[in-house]
């Protein structure tokens, strides 16, 4: 795939994000008086190579992100678009796939819970489709013992270990992830279970995957302490960048 490959973001943010309690859907929960999203399309425009971020709002709220990317400074290089998207991830993913213009070659998909992705890993993760890769997916090595367990019959019951897989064989999967466009549709046509990301999607078409170096600071913003790491995050680029 040649170095002048369009690239293209699909963020869905069209989920309610229930562990972080109430109120506002978790893309447009404030981090730092800004809102979440906005922190993740900007992450993903800072690479020179995207040149569209598509937007899968919640389909009552579209005309809201709309709005609300127009209210933001963003960089006037990329294009943006919001369109509506479905009841789960996957029909959001699909919903952005089908908004894509002709001329993209590659395909990013990313969380819009992952606010804070450094450019670096963008671009680390695009310059892996260009060599040759059909899906690409930044991980990171995990710090904890993994057990797996068979679940409890009931909430609050003891479950029982069954394994303990071997952590140097086992990665911590973040976003964005990137494909090659021709395969990722291929996947949201060919593949109906309902996953946890698009990679795995992939996965089951037989085709290679292949893992490049992700960051600490792509952490997914699940619960409420994350949101106050994510702050803390902010705090010291803006007193280390001036950002």
């Amino acid at each position: 795939m040649s170095s002048e490959s369009r690239t293209a973001v699909v963020i869905p943010a069209a989920g309610r994000g229930v562990r972080l309690g109430p109120g506002a859907p978790k893309a447009l929960r404030a981090l730092n008086g800004t809102p979440m999203l906005i922190h993740a399309v900007r992450a993903m425009a800072a690479s020179r190579a995207v040149s569209l971020v598509v937007v899968v709002a919640p389909p009552e709220g579209a005309a809201e992100v709309k709005t609300l990317l127009d209210d933001h400074a963003l960089p006037e290089r990329t294009d943006f678009l919001v369109v509506p998207g479905g009841e789960s991830r996957q029909e959001s993913v699909r919903a952005g796939l089908d908004a894509l213009p002709p001329g993209i070659d590659i395909v990013l998909v990313h969380d819009a819970a992952r606010p804070l992705v450094p450019v670096d890993t963008v671009d680390g993760v695009i310059e892996a489709v260009r060599d040759g890769a059909p899906a690409v997916v930044p991980a990171l090595p995990l710090a904890d013992t993994v057990k797996q367990v068979e679940p409890a019959a009931a909430p609050g019951e003891a479950e029982h270990v069954v394994a303990t897989p071997e952590r140097a064989r086992l990665r911590a999967v973040q976003t964005p992830q990137g494909f090659d466009r021709a395969t990722l549709v291929r996947a949201h046509e060919t593949v109906t279970d309902n996953v946890t990301d698009d990679a795995s999607m992939v996965e089951q078409l037989g085709l290679p995957v292949v893992v490049v170096p992700g960051h600490e600071e792509a952490f997914k913003v699940t619960r409420p302490l994350d949101l106050l790491l994510a702050e803390a995050v902010l705090a010291r680029r803006r007193a280390n960048d001036g950002f």
